[in-house]
């Protein structure tokens, strides 16, 4: 876990990683924590990529080479997400509403043990609650998180159709994967109100995970009808 910002990755435990991926890894997350730094102290308009560029010691172009955006350079944990659903539809010893909801848990408690670790966890609670003020007010972020959500409903109703046998294009799989990616719009909100109310870690895990498994209920039920048929 970096001291910096939270690590999202599902895939590092037990994966042993050659030299030249750790260190891609290592200026990756030099960049994304850096920008993320900048942007929650000064907002996202008012830093430029060259100024993150120079903090980390490289080109401009070295920054691109990694993020294609500097929206990406924020919201980063589109990948790690990505990863961690197709590893969640494609095990089939649980309904798929369940094991979206188990990953979206695990990356709740990978920020909380991050806040907690924090030597202030009450400005940690102020640097989260910024991250999520700064996507609401900057409608290139919007757009780029409305992007990247889009992008998972397209990869879940694919792995939904081919667990329950419809074709690509059938309507069902989609609505069902449009309600069960809700769950991470339903986690995002919960998390931020309790942010914003300073919940403390134990009890702002609790209430975000039952608004999550509330959610997941009805996700199940439209599940259910995938699999009746």
């Amino acid at each position: 876990m970096s001291d910096r910002t939270v690590v999202w990755e599902h895939d590092d435990a037990g994966k042993k990683l050659g030299l030249r991926e750790q260190k891609k890894r290592r200026m990756r997350r030099l960049l994304s924590d850096t920008a993320t730094e900048l942007f929650v102290e000064r907002g996202f308009d008012a830093v430029q990529v060259a100024e993150i560029a120079r903090a980390c010691g490289v080109s401009e172009k070295t920054v691109f080479n990694y993020f294609p955006s500097k929206e990406a350079l924020l919201l980063d944990r589109g990948d790690a997400t990505s990863a961690g659903l197709q590893r969640a539809l494609e095990d089939q010893t649980a309904p798929a509403s369940a094991a979206v909801a188990a990953m979206l848990d695990g990356e709740l408690g990978r920020l909380t043990a991050w806040i907690d670790a924090q030597p202030d966890p009450r400005e940690a609670y102020r640097k989260t609650a910024r991250f999520g003020d700064l996507i609401a007010e900057t409608a290139s972020l919007r757009a780029h998180q409305r992007e990247q959500l889009d992008t998972l409903v397209v990869q879940a109703s694919g792995l939904l159709a081919r667990r329950y046998g419809y074709a690509a294009d059938d309507p069902e799989p989609r609505i069902a994967a449009v309600a069960l990616i809700g769950l991470v719009e339903i986690q995002a909100l919960a998390l931020r109100r309790e942010l914003v109310l300073g919940t403390p870690g134990a009890r702002l895990r609790a209430a975000v995970a039952g608004d999550v498994s509330r959610a997941s209920t009805v996700v199940a039920a439209v599940e259910g009808r995938l699999g009746a048929r």
